[in-house]
């Protein structure tokens, strides 16, 4: 697989500020139209379904669902398109909320990014009823 994959790279970095909490290097990775249905469908995180769009509500996103949480990524595999600008990813993320409980779900999340190699797409394959929940011990 080719390492310099610009989607594989941006989809990296993406989990990687994430995982970091920087807030302003996620945003920064993300084109001004970007769409996050993350997951696909309607569900607390996409209420209409039609995804979080533009980067104003990327960093809404951001302050709901990821700044009070701590997110660990693990990636089982990864795909590239023979385009540059698409990859897929199967993974699972498990969320740790501010009141100890904690999430897993595993998913499939694919990245698209435009010719400046910011990231306009992020998808996640995945549903709410997969989602398995531990209460703090």
């Amino acid at each position: 697989m080719n390492e310099q994959h610009a989607a594989l790279v941006a989809s990296r970095n993406s989990w990687r500020c994430v995982q970091a909490h920087d807030k302003q290097g996620w945003l920064d990775l993300m084109a001004d139209d970007v769409c996050m249905e993350d997951p696909i469908g309607i569900a607390p995180t996409n209420r209409d379904g039609k995804g979080v769009r533009g980067k104003a509500a990327i960093s809404e996103f951001w302050d709901k669902n990821i700044g009070p949480s701590q997110i660990a990524i693990e990636t089982h595999e990864s795909h590239v398109a023979a385009s540059d600008l698409e990859c897929a990813h199967v993974m699972t993320l498990t969320t740790t909320l501010s009141n100890g409980v904690v999430s897993k779900v595993r998913g499939i999340f694919c990245y698209r990014v435009d010719e400046a190699h910011k990231i306009t797409n992020l998808r996640g394959f995945w549903a709410m009823d997969a989602m398995e929940f531990t209460q703090p011990g």
